[in-house]
């Protein structure tokens, strides 16, 4: 939080190799801070955080309008292709100690790509990544991110349709963070489906009292 006109929300992007997670960074941020390509093997490999500009016109506070500021942390994938589990993990905990230590993390956003079906045990490394690094609160603070979006609707899924055709597997994750989830084309930041998103967080946000998780030691 900065100044009564002005909010910063702090996230950060976790899951498996090309799910997307950079490029959704950088959707959410409204910039190319992160580096995102097709590679037969992980691309990220080490922790950086993103800034926003001032962002107009989503919140107010007080009858009046205020700035949001978004600030996302991106990491390695986890499982990763050069990188084992034990380093990742010491990694992203220290990473969220340093930037996010005093300020507190609003969300975590486990990311899966809405064009591949999500199979038992599949996301299980990703989401013991989350329970380690959040804790047993880790639920009221995950929401699913749900990139590449736009090849579900090339296939005639509404957002709709899509859920009642859902894996039981990702329908059980979703019902686990209490339904915070939001779907994510990756192709383009495009102003009007960047601010959906990001009051769709700042809904989850607001529904958890603005609470944030605090990690001010790097375990």
């Amino acid at each position: 939080m900065a100044d009564s006109n002005e909010m910063t929300i702090n996230l950060v992007v976790l899951g498996k190799t090309q799910t997307g997670k950079s490029a959704a960074g950088n959707s959410l941020l409204g910039s190319s801070d992160f580096e995102s390509r097709l590679s037969p093997s992980s691309v990220t490999t080490c922790c950086s955080l993103g800034r926003s500009g001032r962002i107009l016109g989503l919140i107010r506070r007080n009858g009046c309008e205020s700035a949001l500021r978004v600030q996302v942390l991106d990491t390695p994938s986890f499982p990763h292709s050069a990188l084992s589990k034990e380093h990742v993990r010491d990694s992203v905990r220290a990473a969220l100690a340093h930037h996010f230590g005093e300020e507190g993390l609003h969300l975590a956003l486990l990311v899966l790509r809405a064009d591949l079906p999500l199979c038992p045990d599949e996301n299980d490394d990703t989401v013991q990544l989350i329970q380690d690094l959040l804790g047993p609160t880790w639920k009221d603070f995950t929401a699913v991110l749900l990139t590449h979006a736009d090849k579900a609707e090339e296939a005639g899924y509404s957002e709709e349709t899509y859920l009642h055709s859902a894996s039981s597997t990702l329908l059980s994750l979703l019902s686990s963070v209490q339904h915070k989830y939001i779907f994510l084309d990756n192709n383009s930041i495009i102003k009007h489906e960047r601010n959906i998103a990001l009051r769709k967080l700042l809904n989850f946000i607001r529904k958890n009292n603005y609470e944030v998780l605090l990690k001010h030691n790097k375990e």
